[in-house]
């Protein structure tokens, strides 16, 4: 955004780091957001909705993550399609909404952890995550890293049945094998 502000899209929904989302995109405030940020190579921030909706007003989790689209397409109903990769996590510092009804903010990028290596306690968590990703015939970008315990945490975040709440608070937490100890925690 031309004033140092970024779009903010709240969500029914947690986007992780390296995470995809697939979005179909109807309100004239978020068509004029992605026509923005794809011409100027920006991104907008995706933000889990606390309390409200997705069409009105809403109030969002604190933490959220950058979204950088993709892939866009025009779906059979004449609605744009995007996919959006997450990227960095940030934390919201203000926000504010403008009369086009776009939510935007001042963020701050969250640092994340060193590359951790997956230790052995944590490696049936690996296993369990290449087994899903197979059988629900996820196929990612090249990106897979196993033995990264952010990266496996981060993917089990998305596909373990959590409730909002819990996949937010993993994506707060900044210890990326206190992530895989509440995970493996929440398969017993």
């Amino acid at each position: 955004m031309p004033d140092g502000r970024t779009a903010l899209f709240p969500l029914k929904t947690v986007l992780f780091p390296g995470g995809l989302l697939p979005l179909r995109i109807f309100e004239a405030r978020y068509l004029d957001m992605v026509g923005r940020c794809m011409k100027r190579g920006q991104r907008f921030g995706v933000l889990m909705i606390v309390d409200g909706s997705e069409v009105g007003r809403a109030r969002t989790a604190e933490v959220g993550t950058l979204a950088e689209i993709i892939d866009w397409h025009q779906e059979a109903d004449g609605l744009l399609g995007i996919v959006v990769a997450g990227r960095e996590r940030f934390r919201l510092l203000e926000t504010s909404l403008r009369d086009d009804g776009l939510y935007v903010g001042t963020v701050d990028v969250l640092p994340e952890a060193p590359r951790c290596e997956l230790p052995p306690r944590h490696a049936h968590l690996a296993k369990l995550l290449r087994q899903v990703l197979t059988r629900l015939g996820v196929h990612r970008r090249g990106d897979e890293d196993y033995e990264d315990a952010a990266w496996v945490g981060y993917r089990l975040a998305e596909i373990l049945p959590l409730s909002l709440e819990d996949r937010q608070a993993c994506l707060e937490m900044e210890d990326p094998l206190a992530r895989l100890d509440k995970l493996g925690a929440s398969l017993n």
